[in-house]
């Protein structure tokens, strides 16, 4: 078990999947997901992760080459926050277009990437977990991400998506597609007056898509930011500019 600055994270192995599965569904709120989701719309790696006040930041490396990892203030990627971590910690560096993490031993408690100490150097993929004293961070490469086989609307609906729950889907996911920063998925009401439906049937449309995307067992707020996001990656709900509502 893991210990982050919003609490603890079971871990029953340390695969990048189940944490990322953990991570993003019980620690994010429904505008940090949004947040995360336009980083990945802009196609560049970034870090994600949480100060010690809880707060979410993104750290983008789109124009970087090397940074340097470490608890003094003058660091690239300064975690002042953390007394496990070193003063001069670790040094990230992209080689030959892919980015590494390296530890030759200056740290007192050392580098793991997803849960193994890191000697030398070693290259990180999409969903990597690095830990750097307490602080944990994703490593995220949505160009990576893309590369492989996402679930497309046809197998989605082959595993039962009816064309009534994939209409909601997509006015469910509308908002995040087209609003800024903070925007969040369509509520009830707004749903049921965009698709002429009762707010029930909206209800009953959502529990089932629920199960079909496996979205975890979370607050209402979160969990519809949850199944927002998994639709949003795997392609199923597309973006669309909604119609006018009247006000």
């Amino acid at each position: 078990m893991f210990r982050h600055p919003v609490g603890e994270v079971d871990r029953v192995d340390t695969g990048r999947d189940h944490y990322e599965v953990s991570f993003g569904a019980h620690n994010f709120s429904p505008g940090e997901l949004t947040e995360q989701f336009e980083a990945d719309r802009r196609g560049e790696p970034y870090l994600l992760y949480r100060d010690g006040a809880s707060a979410q930041h993104l750290l983008h490396l789109s124009d970087r080459v090397d940074l340097t990892v470490g608890r003094l203030s003058q660091s690239d990627l300064a975690l002042e926050w953390d007394p496990e971590v070193s003063r001069a910690h670790a040094q990230l560096s992209r080689v030959g277009g892919e980015w590494t993490v390296l530890d030759d031993g200056i740290s007192r408690n050392g580098t793991f990437l997803n849960g193994e100490r890191v000697l030398g150097r070693r290259r990180l993929v999409d969903g990597d977990v690095l830990r750097f004293g307490r602080t944990e961070i994703l490593y995220r490469d949505p160009v990576e991400r893309e590369g492989e086989t996402a679930p497309s609307a046809d197998s989605a609906r082959t595993a039962g998506l009816s064309p009534a729950q994939r209409r909601v889907l997509v006015a469910l996911c509308a908002p995040l597609g087209t609003g800024g920063p903070g925007a969040s998925p369509g509520s009830n009401r707004e749903i049921a007056e965009e698709l002429c439906l009762s707010v029930e049937a909206v209800r009953t449309h959502l529990k089932a898509l629920f199960e079909l995307f496996e979205v975890p067992d979370l607050p209402q707020n979160r969990k519809r930011a949850e199944l927002a996001r998994r639709a949003l990656v795997s392609g199923v709900a597309g973006h669309r500019q909604p119609r006018p509502r009247d006000r």
